[in-house]
């Protein structure tokens, strides 16, 4: 089933319960999805990826909202972004702790033979691909760069 689908009958479900804060996390999930599904370019159908790359876009605004909330004292703005938050992430495959992101991106280097910072650019472009969705892009590049330095 995919994921607009599975929104849809979550939103309906959400609506029903009368829970506010799961209704607007799934809101954003299914605006973000059709404005994917009619940008220039895209197909009818989105891929898994596609659907992925949309959420974690999702995930990451939540995230840089709410920081940003919490150093202004908004208390009440930042606790609807976390709300929010929570409930795209439920959407997202399980997230790999740094110990495991870690053990892949040596598997990668060994792979492509990268021995120095120069070769960070080959060694991303292969760990974003085989940890799409599974560990954001900041955890990844972190870790290439401490593995190659």
């Amino acid at each position: 089933m995919s994921l607009e689908v599975t929104i849809n009958q979550d939103i309906k479900a959400a609506m029903i319960a009368k829970d506010a804060a799961k209704l607007r996390g799934l809101r954003a999930v299914k605006a973000a999805i059709l404005l994917a599904k009619t940008e220039k370019g895209h197909s009818e159908e989105l891929t898994e990826e596609s659907e992925i790359k949309v959420l974690q876009k999702l995930v990451k605004q939540r995230k840089e909202s709410a920081d940003i909330y919490k150093t202004q004292g908004r208390e009440d703005l930042y606790a609807i972004e976390v709300e929010e938050q929570e409930v795209i992430e439920a959407y997202l495959p399980k997230q790999l702790d740094a110990a495991e992101v870690e053990a892949i991106i040596k598997d990668i280097i060994a792979e492509t033979g990268a021995a120095s910072v120069k070769d960070m650019g080959k060694v991303m472009a292969a760990a974003n691909q085989k940890l799409a969705g599974q560990a954001d892009g900041k955890t990844i590049s972190a870790t290439v760069k401490s593995l190659l330095s």
